[in-house]
This record gives C-alpha cells, structure tokens and sequence, in this order.
C-alpha cells in the first residue's frame, strides 16, 4: 500500500476546519499509511486550537506554521515535510467522500496519471432560501462556465486542471513546485504547467468532494473580485496566457462590451448601441434561467437573480482592475 501524504493549508478556518478533519478520519484507507499535514497561515481564530485537539489524539495529524501566510507557500512547505510518494492537496473550506483517498491513489496508478482530481459538488453550511440560491448559481454553467469539475463527468476524463488533486510525488521534481507569486490561481498554473510538458491529469466520477460556498453577497463578491483580478495578474507574472483557460475571461469580455462602446459615444453615438444590446442580452438570458431554476428548483426569483449579478459583476470588475492595476505598474 502507498504511502500518502494528504497537506491541507489553511487560516482562519474556525468554521469549516472540524467538518474537514472528521471527513479525513473516516477515509477508508489505512489509517498507518496516511499523512495529514495542516499548514496554517497563523490563524486568529481557533483554527489551530481544533487541529492541535484532534492531533493530540491522532498521531497522524500534524500542525506546522506558514508565517509567509498564503496558500502557495504552505503547499510548498507540506510538501517539504511530505514523506509520502503520493501528495493529495485538500482544502480546509470542504469536506470529502470516505473513499477519497482511496478512489483517487488507486485511479492515479491506474491511469499513470501525474495527477487525478474528483467533482466538486457546492454546499452551503446554513440552509436558507438565499444560501440556496447562491449554491444554485455556484454550480451553474451560467454561473461558474464549463468548468466540468464543477458541472460533472459521466466517465474518467482527461482535463486541463482539477480541484484538490492527487499527485505522484516526483511530479513536483519533474514540472516544478507551487508559484509562491500567485495569490491565487497556483493549482490552475501548476496543472497547466503539467499539461504544458505533456503530463496527464484526468477527471474522476466515482469520488466527491463537498466546498461550502460563502453565504452573503458580500463575501461572493469579494471572493470573485479577488478571483477576477488574479487572473490578470497570473497572466503578468506567469507571462503565458495559457496559464489560464478561455473561460476566465468572459464576464471581463461582457464588462469590456458594455464600457468601450459608451466611452466612445461622443465620437460616434450609435456605438451607444451597442452597450444597450450587450446588456439587454444578458438580462434576457439571467431572467430566463432564473425563472427556469426558480421553478424547477423552487427557489427565490430575486436571490437566484442578485447571486448571479454579484458573481458576474465583481468577477468582472476585478479583471479589468487587474488590467488597470498592471498597465500602471509596468
């Protein structure tokens, strides 16, 4: 049986930390062959009072510092203290089916994959018809594009990146660690990279993994500006478009069309037109599929309507400032 090293970085985690640790202890993998190493950015909160207690009773769970804070710096520094030959990257912010471990370390060697990744299916902790909404347009193809971790597979599929994948440790040697420059964006950057050499990484059906979504709109918001404006700033550091995928891009596209044809207006006014047209559009198709989803799904109209407005616009609006932020510093 493999050894497996499973690195989970983490700050600030109160909330979701204990869901994440009791859905690790019952993987069905044998407990003596696994690894969990939290990284913690120095919480505040009693994320490290939680890991400290479950470790104090399962001598697998280990707790070290990432004073630097950030997620890449942590990954890298697990993998460093890894003794594992298989590294699987998790997340604080979600929980994982019992046979995680297991489903996707068998399917990596199956498949003489560099990496396996599952779907990831979107939750929310606090049931409300406004959480719910949010959970809808979260797993959404208008809401969150064709990414088909997020909108499933039927069959194993080869793919250009995954969520909280499993890696075969000498991975790292052959393509590189974690970019401790991206805020965000390194596990895109990172499989993208594998992909780039010729490496394989595919989509698993027979697992699942559970995020849970933020629940106000301001917190989508400052999430999905923050997303937004770090694939600009991937592309600048990482000086590769490729970094990322096509789909990235659209809400900046849509902006994009609604504020040049009007910053053009005064110089020939039926450009005008065209803004109207591009946001006429978009209005028409979001009131389509949130009446389709308020119906099918009974849920609330105005909070389908508002969670994909929110998405959309603050995802869009932090890469155009991501544009504004890099043209400036260049």
């Amino acid at each position: 049986m493999e050894k497996i090293s499973v690195i989970i970085p983490c700050r600030n985690e109160e909330k979701h930390i204990e869901k994440c640790i009791i859905s690790i202890l019952q993987q069905d993998y044998s407990k003596e062959a696994v690894e969990f190493i939290f990284v913690d950015g120095m919480s505040t909160d009693n994320t490290r009072k939680i890991i400290a207690e479950y470790s104090s009773h399962h001598q697998n769970i280990h707790l070290i510092d990432n004073p630097k804070l950030f997620v890449p710096y942590a990954l890298n520094e697990g993998i460093k203290n890894a003794s594992g030959d298989i590294i699987i990257r998790l997340d604080a912010h979600s929980s994982y089916s019992i046979n995680y471990i297991s489903t996707l370390s068998k399917k990596l060697l199956e498949l003489n994959a560099d990496n396996v990744g599952c779907v990831c299916h979107t939750d929310v902790l606090n049931k409300t018809p406004k959480t719910l909404a949010i959970k809808e347009v979260l797993s959404s193809p208008f809401g969150v594009g064709n990414s088909s971790f997020r909108t499933g597979v039927e069959k194993i599929t080869e793919t250009d990146t995954v969520p909280f994948g499993c890696y075969r440790r000498d991975v790292f040697d052959r393509f590189g660690y974690y970019n401790t420059e991206l805020t965000r964006n390194q596990d895109i950057e990172l499989n993208k990279r594998i992909k780039a050499a010729g490496g394989k990484i595919y989509l698993i059906p027979d697992v699942l993994c559970t995020y849970y979504a933020r629940e106000t709109f301001g917190d989508i918001a400052r999430n999905n500006y923050g997303n937004g404006l770090w694939n600009i700033l991937t592309i600048k550091i990482t000086r590769n478009f490729s970094s990322l995928s096509p789909r990235h891009f659209v809400p900046l596209i849509f902006i994009l069309s609604l504020i040049l044809p009007i910053a053009f207006t005064p110089l020939w006014w039926p450009l005008g037109l065209i803004s109207g047209a591009s946001l006429f559009c978009y209005l028409l198709v979001l009131c389509i599929i949130c009446t389709k989803y308020s119906i099918t799904k009974k849920l609330n109209f105005i909070y389908l309507f508002w969670s994909f407005a929110v998405l959309h616009f603050s995802y869009a609006t932090g890469s155009f400032v991501g544009i504004f932020k890099s043209v400036k510093k260049k």
